[in-house]
């Protein structure tokens, strides 16, 4: 049978929502899935050195437009514990699931989380925000509690540090982005992957690509960005390392807006780069952030 051939006829997406289950037969041997980086370095810091995690989509690469592997459909196969973002962000999860023909529970890290629309869709980037990041992790957690219950206490002390750090830098990013003024809180970026950034902390967010990356947008919507931009202005602009700086650069070119620096959207950066983990990422995205808008207030 071919990977991504279709087969959602009989297979309801309902299938593949938040289950419980029992603990894993052998707690010592635990393998576990995450379907993108972010969300893999959260489950590493909870579940520590007690079971191996395996990522399907890593660092800078765009889980938008991912195409599952014959490797990941072996990795998932072989798993006994799935974690996705879910709110639509893995397109190509059901059926890479539903094909490896996995046991495995499978469980959405967003439940609980108040979902952001953006222009009628319901925006899936919700890690953008460090309140939802503790959400994240809480789910992971308690599923990880429930699954490994010799490890549970361990578990739960290494999800109370990482919560208290998330915690930290929520309170730290909020004073730092109160002080900048009303005229220095419009930003653009390549696509919506902000909005829970934006609502969380103040922001506005503006991009000619709407929440998916494989969309393209269309010559009259980027004029009318243009134009907005010329009339209105913005603080900054920012590239994503998911997205080609292409589309930035010609707004850039044609409104004399600079451009601020990379912002890390969707994935974390490769070994060796800024954003190596959620909270170097979010630290990372703050100080690019800041360092743009602090530099056009100084001007």
């Amino acid at each position: 049978m071919t990977l991504m051939k279709s087969l959602y006829a009989g297979v309801a997406s309902a299938s593949f929502a938040l289950v419980a289950f029992s603990a894993v037969a052998d707690e010592d041997d635990v393998k576990i899935v995450a379907s993108f980086s972010i969300l893999g370095d959260m489950v590493e810091e909870v579940v520590g050195d007690l079971a191996e995690v395996t990522t399907i989509v890593g660092p800078d690469a765009d889980a938008h437009v991912y195409q599952p592997s014959v490797a990941d459909a072996k990795a998932v196969a072989q798993a006994d514990i799935i974690f996705v973002n879910g709110l639509g962000f893995e397109t190509w999860s059901d059926t890479l699931i539903a094909e490896s023909g996995t046991e495995a529970t499978v469980h959405i890290a967003t439940d609980g989380v108040t979902p952001v629309e953006v222009e009628g869709e319901i925006d899936p980037h919700a890690w953008n925000s460090l309140s939802n990041g503790v959400i994240y992790v809480t789910n992971v957690s308690e599923t990880l509690q429930s699954a490994m219950p010799a490890h549970a206490d361990q578990i739960a002390a290494n999800a109370d540090t990482y919560i208290a750090e998330l915690k930290a830098l929520d309170a730290e990013t909020k004073a730092k982005l109160a002080g900048l003024p009303a005229n220095r809180r419009t930003v653009v970026t390549a696509h919506d992957a902000f909005g829970y950034l934006a609502d969380a902390y103040g922001l506005t967010f503006l991009a000619p690509v709407g929440i998916d990356t494989e969309a393209e947008p269309s010559a009259k919507d980027l004029a009318i960005l243009i134009d907005q931009l010329k009339a209105e202005g913005a603080a900054a602009l920012f590239v994503e390392n998911i997205a080609s700086p292409a589309l930035v650069q010609q707004i850039s070119d044609e409104t004399g807006i600079e451009i601020g620096g990379r912002l890390y959207s969707d994935a974390l950066s490769e070994r060796g780069g800024p954003a190596t983990s959620y909270l170097a990422m979010f630290q990372h995205n703050l100080s690019t952030l800041l360092n743009a808008l602090d530099n056009q207030t100084a001007s």
